[in-house]
């Protein structure tokens, strides 16, 4: 059943589509500001920190190469955290490159670990090496937040997605992530629904997870849709830094036109139901 099928999930859709100031301040809130670039400097990221203290207020974390999370943590405040990721973008099955790229991500003093899970030997039926890379890395990130990126446009059909939400969720993930956003598809409504089901009928995760989309959110008519069904599904106190991010970089020029009152409501780009 789609949200739109519904009297609540309309009002839900209606409420934060159609306050795009409100909608702005939070995704300004939620924000993972990120370059991951391959050729991203110091430089680059020296600016993404200074872009990440917005005149409407922080986000809440940048996001970057573990290469360069130290150098990040050095140039922002404690409030905004460092997320850095880890088996990117390939999600290869490669548990020592991962668990050497997550202890690099805990010396440098990051708070967040943004892991890619091997989907492609999720999709070949592999869940054994899924599960054992998502405890190592659990194990090797000890006290940061864990949020694994499903890579949901290549985990064709919700059984996939489902089965990779369900097997991160059991390994002890912090947050579920939609996508790495270097793929064709990234993040989707439908992916979404079938992510925060997932995490709602767990009784372990559904007062603790939290969801990330990512990839493809280009303006606050983009991100409202999320906003929407996270509220919807796991209630609106779940619309914090705690438990709701929004994986993206391009996202922040329309958070602060709309919050300056300067830019007219663009048609949405993410899908909605």
């Amino acid at each position: 059943m789609s949200s739109s099928t519904t009297p609540a999930a309309l009002a839900l859709t209606q409420k934060w589509s159609g306050n795009r100031q409100a909608s702005a301040r939070l995704a300004l809130a939620c924000l993972d500001l990120t370059s991951l670039n391959e050729q991203d400097t110091e430089a680059d990221i020296a600016a993404l920190c200074t872009r990440a203290q917005s005149r409407f207020g922080p986000v809440a974390a940048v996001c970057v190469w573990p290469r360069l999370a130290s150098f990040a943590r050095k140039q922002l405040p404690a409030h905004i955290a460092v997320a850095a990721v880890a088996n990117f973008p390939d999600g290869s099955a490669d548990i020592e490159r991962a668990v050497r790229e997550t202890g690099e991500i805990v010396q440098s003093g990051a708070q967040e670990v943004d892991l890619v899970l091997p989907y492609a030997q999720l999709l070949v039926g592999n869940d054994a090496v899924v599960a054992d890379m998502l405890a190592a890395v659990r194990k090797a990130s000890e006290g940061l937040r864990l949020k694994v990126i499903l890579e949901t446009g290549a985990l064709v059909g919700g059984a996939h997605i489902l089965r990779a939400s369900r097997l991160s969720l059991a390994a002890g993930a912090d947050f579920l992530k939609t996508s790495t956003g270097k793929t064709k598809v990234s993040a989707t409504p439908e992916a979404a629904r079938v992510m925060l089901d997932a995490i709602a009928f767990d009784p372990d995760a559904a007062k603790r997870v939290g969801f990330k989309p990512s990839g493809g959110i280009r303006s606050v008519v983009d991100a409202a849709v999320y906003m929407a069904l996270v509220d919807e599904i796991l209630g609106a106190d779940a619309l914090s830094p705690q438990r709701f991010r929004i994986g993206a970089s391009s996202v922040l020029a329309d958070i602060e036109a709309v919050l300056s009152g300067s830019d007219p409501a663009p048609p949405a780009s993410a899908g909605s139901y």
